[in-house]
């Protein structure tokens, strides 16, 4: 009985004499910390608006609109990819990078053939900025052709 007790004792020291602590978890104020120093260089997008609502139109009618936007972070914006909920929306985005302090557009279109009443569509677009990814909403009441 000693001897297991022994035994079970010096197991249990080794394995705790043995463990790292960079392997725990640390802190929520120590991550944040280090979440805030890893994002200091990053671009960030900031948008003056991101919905636009066409309101009434007609089915077939095409419409498009202009997201504006600034890069406030302190490094190059890269926008990798703008995709559209659908194909009959379709985003246009800078293909170069954005410095920090400039401004960029994208532009979005909606065809409405083929969707009539109420229509909400969305573009997502991929960049290097924390987070990674932003949505922007179209929405759109679309008058049905007469039958």
């Amino acid at each position: 009985m000693k001897t297991t007790h022994l035994f079970v004792t010096c197991l249990a020291a080794v394995a705790v004499g043995c463990s790292n602590p960079s392997d725990r978890v640390k802190p929520e104020s120590e991550r944040m910390a280090l979440e805030a120093v890893q994002s200091a260089e990053l671009p960030q997008l900031t948008f003056a608006n991101e919905s636009h609502d066409f309101g009434t139109i007609s089915e077939g009618d095409v419409v498009e609109t202009e997201f504006k936007f600034t890069n406030t972070g302190k490094g190059p914006l890269i926008i990798s990819s703008a995709q559209g909920s659908c194909g009959c929306t379709v985003p246009e985005y800078p293909n170069e990078p954005v410095a920090p302090g400039e401004e960029g557009v994208i532009k979005v279109s909606f065809n409405s053939a083929g969707k009539p009443n109420q229509q909400s569509k969305t573009v997502t677009l991929t960049t290097n900025s924390v987070p990674s990814t932003k949505v922007l909403t179209i929405t759109a009441n679309v008058t049905p052709k007469a039958n």
